[in-house]
């Protein structure tokens, strides 16, 4: 992963609101502290990951998934592997993998949202010891467009579904979801 020049991209971001941009004030902070393992899982106390906010060809929907381990709707999206050229290429590769979409496309090079937010520890149940301590993920997303609308679940979701936008931007969704969908109706792509 090069530094430099993702640090470039979270400079080149323009934050949506107040809370974006403290999310990208301690994205930056984050990045340039760990300027070798940023993307690395074992980085404390946290990692960058990848996401895709793919939208229909339409751009009317946006998919969301059923993740399994955290029982929340959310957007592909996951761990960097040390084969992603990239924070993009990574979320690229991710929503692929997550969705079985094989027409998803980068809509555009640069960043479309960025998040902070925290990971509980995960628990072995069967010894009751901890299997991954809780973490933070510096999650960056970016706009993502799929030319089928047909997708294959992984095993790591339980369910998917596309979403209105205008639904997802209202407020009782998680306010990262919502600021994505209200980003996403002001697109000029």
């Amino acid at each position: 992963m090069h530094t430099k020049s993702f640090l470039d991209a979270l400079n080149a971001h323009p934050p949506a609101d107040a809370e974006e941009a403290e999310h990208l004030r301690n994205m930056r902070h984050f990045v340039a502290a760990h300027a070798d393992t940023w993307w690395q899982r074992s980085t404390a106390p946290g990692h960058v990951t990848g996401s895709a906010w793919v939208l229909n060809a339409a751009r009317s929907h946006a998919l969301l998934l059923h993740h399994k381990k955290l029982n929340l709707w959310v957007q592909p999206g996951g761990h960097l592997d040390p084969t992603d050229k990239s924070p993009a290429m990574g979320a690229l590769r991710e929503a692929l993998e997550e969705t079985g979409i094989a027409t998803l496309q980068l809509a555009q090079p640069a960043i479309f949202d960025v998040d902070i937010h925290p990971i509980p520890a995960r628990v072995r149940s069967a010894l009751g010891g901890i299997d991954e301590p809780a973490h933070l993920h510096f999650d960056v997303r970016y706009l993502v467009i799929a030319g089928d609308n047909r997708f294959t679940l992984s095993g790591e979701s339980l369910g998917a579904k596309w979403h209105l936008l205008a639904d997802l931007a209202a407020p009782a969704h998680e306010r990262s979801i919502a600021r994505m969908a209200e980003k996403s109706t002001r697109l000029d792509l």
